[in-house]
């Protein structure tokens, strides 16, 4: 029975979906101006998991996460690059693509773009009006009268008067309160065309918390089960999508928030004013990218992620260990979960105890440990299977154990078993001097040798 932690009530609550047998989810996704960020790889890689789990426990999941490709930042970024603002949001959500799919990370159901749903928020903004929870304020934005809404608070636990505008709330002495949010922007005259839409209230575009709330409905219902995104996002964001939603419709609109906790950077906040700001593919380049999706389902997905080299290192040395498992007693072919064995049932208790990976991937080494002890290829199928199921261990061993090692030691794959092969002509002349050289070299170079019954194989160090 899969429990969840619910921000919104505090607490773990046992998993009921809506519709028997169905999921519907939403998470929140990039905002498309510049390359993608660790705090980016592990929303996207921690909701996979959560998609991938459901999945497997045979629930029928239905995933939409968002892009948004109109804010100021996106803007800015266009007009100081000379582009237009679909050449730069199409580069960005390609290069999203590419980051995503070296992680392991499934493409989601459905990844509406907010450009395509302006309509909808017009329409939202409109019903909120006719509602009176939304008015035209003196500069001529439609803004969302926070006070007007009665459970405002309900997410972040706060009251009206311990609130504070956050970092995306424009504080304007227009409004009729500072806590009071942006719907729809009037356009400036300096702005390009391309961000200027037709309304009821004059041109301009859509405000940033609007679009969750008309895309989610739209693609998923006014009521769904599962909303996702990082903790940053709980307030004013979501806390903005649930006034906006609940306003609207006059009713609960999701049953299960989701927030997965900071990436921190050697003990820090990452943010590029400490520089200490990485993008996924400046992490890439010195790691592989399965080290990198081990290293973030590792940690359960609501505690602080620390990333360092060590904390890389230190995940890289960890996911070795379970492919050399694998590659000591390979499996043929694809491989298929018991969930009668003891090792999967402790899996699938972790799983169910809110997604705990880190207890699950305690499962894996317990698993691998018994392959290797007991040569098992029953046990071999099942470590992969398992392993499957969060996105790991589905690469050829060989060829992970062999990953990186070249390009560190300056030598490629063919390099490597040349001197290999001079050192089996060595051995083989009792030249045992030009053998040790030969192994000495190569173990300098990073690369572990390992003799078996079947020759001589290599890994990375």
């Amino acid at each position: 029975m899969l429990n969840i932690y619910n921000t919104l009530s505090r607490n773990k609550e046992v998993f009921t979906p809506i519709e028997p047998g169905k999921v519907r989810m939403y998470v929140c996704g990039m905002t498309v101006y510049d390359f993608c960020h660790l705090g980016h790889a592990r929303v996207m890689v921690v909701f996979d998991m959560v998609a991938r789990w459901l999945r497997a426990s045979g629930l029928d999941v239905t995933y939409v996460r968002n892009i948004t490709d109109i804010d100021d930042k996106i803007i800015r970024r266009a007009q100081e690059n000379g582009e237009t603002i679909r050449a730069l949001t199409d580069r960005f959500i390609a290069a999203m693509h590419e980051d995503a799919d070296a992680l392991g990370v499934l493409r989601p159901d459905h990844e509406p773009r907010a450009t395509d749903y302006v309509a909808q928020m017009q329409s939202l903004i409109s019903r909120l009006e006719h509602k009176g929870l939304a008015y035209v304020a003196a500069n001529r934005d439609v803004c969302y009268a926070v006070r007007k809404f009665e459970g405002y608070g309900k997410l972040s636990g706060k009251s009206l008067d311990e609130l504070r505008a956050g970092e995306r709330v424009d504080v304007a002495q227009d409004k009729n309160d500072p806590l009071d949010f942006v719907l729809w922007k009037h356009a400036k005259t300096e702005e390009p065309g391309e961000v200027k839409w037709a309304s009821p209230w004059g041109e301009g575009r859509p405000g940033w918390h609007i679009e969750c709330s008309a895309m989610s409905s739209d693609l998923l219902g006014d009521h769904f089960d599962i909303h996702g995104g990082g903790m940053d996002l709980q307030f004013p964001h979501h806390e903005n999508e649930i006034a906006q939603s609940e306003g609207a419709h006059g009713h609960a609109f999701v049953n299960y928030w989701m927030h997965n906790g900071f990436v921190r950077v050697d003990d820090e906040k990452m943010s590029k004013s400490l520089g200490n700001f990485f993008t996924i593919r400046e992490v890439l380049q010195k790691y592989d990218p399965e080290v990198v999706r081990f290293f973030i389902l590792r940690a359960h997905y609501r505690s602080a992620l620390n990333y360092s080299d060590t904390h890389l290192e230190d995940a890289r040395n960890a996911l070795t260990r379970l492919y050399t498992a694998l590659k000591n007693v390979p499996v043929q072919g694809d491989a298929e979960v018991d969930w009668e064995e003891a090792h999967a049932r402790r899996f699938r208790a972790a799983m169910d105890d809110d997604f705990n990976t880190a207890e699950a991937v305690a499962a894996l080494f317990e698993l691998a440990n018994e392959v290797n002890r007991s040569a098992s290829p029953a046990l071999a199928r099942q470590l992969k299977a398992l392993a499957g199921v969060l996105g790991l261990l589905q690469r050829d061993p060989r060829a992970f154990l062999q990953a990186g090692a070249a390009d560190a030691a300056g030598l490629d794959a063919g390099e490597i078993e040349a001197r290999i092969a001079a050192r089996a002509a060595a051995k083989k002349a009792k030249d045992y001097a030009e053998a040790d050289r030969i192994r000495t070299e190569l173990t300098a170079a990073g690369i572990v040798l390992e003799d078996g019954p079947g020759g001589t194989t290599w890994r990375r160090a």
